[in-house]
């Protein structure tokens, strides 16, 4: 049975989208059946993985609004054999307006996945940098949340908004979603303030936070750019290499679980 990771955060900037496919990215490398789910209108996760969304005839927009199968809007690709993506584009932007007045509207992304769930090992949501209804069916979809938080100033501010939604999806939505981890992310170890962050997030919020820790790398940065996860643009970039780290955390994470 598949799990269901959202990677959410209303912030921009906090590298969300780039958590997303590398994490993907890393889980399909080690042979975890993935499906990436971009569910931003921004549709980054999409063309990060070298897809045009111009080109996108169907994908999650069309799986929640009009009831398309989501197996027929899933895209392979093409360099890693355990990767799928279900893609997005623009008009997911219309959803929210188009839903508010469908029942059981905060659900139609969980009743989507729920038909190709079981296809996967694991399904990573892509979230958009709101609060708002997509994001919203995307943690009623989800088993657990992973929270990317930069190591900057006013890393922590919004956290608490965050953190109050997704008490509120646990008692009205979803009562089983957890919070897989918080990430901490755009880590420069060069500065104290970076350190300084990390130090006060692992004292908030303690067994809560990754052990992994994601730093400012270029190759990170540069790979969307040429439509590729960091691990198949450059495997050995400490980028890549936290990814895959987090990967492994999270998989030993979820074993110890299941016992």
């Amino acid at each position: 049975m598949g799990k269901i990771i959202a990677i959410a955060n209303q912030k921009g900037g906090v590298g969300k989208t780039t958590s997303a496919i590398n994490l993907a990215a890393s889980l399909a490398v080690l042979e975890k059946k993935t499906l990436l789910v971009d569910a931003d209108p921004q549709a980054n996760s999409t063309s990060g993985l070298g897809l045009n969304p111009k080109d996108i005839e169907a994908g999650i927009y069309e799986c929640m609004v009009d009831g398309v199968q989501p197996k027929d809007t899933v895209v392979k690709n093409e360099h890693l054999k355990f990767l799928d993506i279900l893609p997005s584009h623009i008009d997911l932007v219309g959803a929210e307006v188009e839903m508010v007045s469908i029942e059981r509207r905060e659900e139609k992304m969980r009743d989507a996945l729920a038909k190709i769930k079981n296809d996967y090992d694991y399904v990573i949501i892509d979230c958009s940098p709101s609060l708002g209804l997509i994001t919203i069916n995307a943690l009623t979809a989800a088993d657990s949340v992973i929270i990317p938080v930069q190591c900057e100033y006013f890393a922590l501010e919004g956290l608490g908004k965050l953190l109050n939604t997704i008490k509120i999806i646990q008692t009205r939505l979803n009562p089983k979603l957890e919070i897989e981890g918080i990430l901490l992310t755009l880590y420069d170890s060069r500065t104290s303030l970076g350190n300084q962050v990390v130090d006060e997030v692992r004292t908030h919020f303690k067994k809560m936070t990754f052990e992994t820790i994601i730093p400012r790398n270029v190759k990170l940065s540069e790979s969307p750019s040429f439509g590729l996860a960091a691990i198949v643009h450059d495997a050995e970039s400490k980028g890549a290499i936290s990814y895959l780290k987090l990967a492994h955390e999270i998989l030993d994470k979820n074993k110890l679980a299941k016992k």
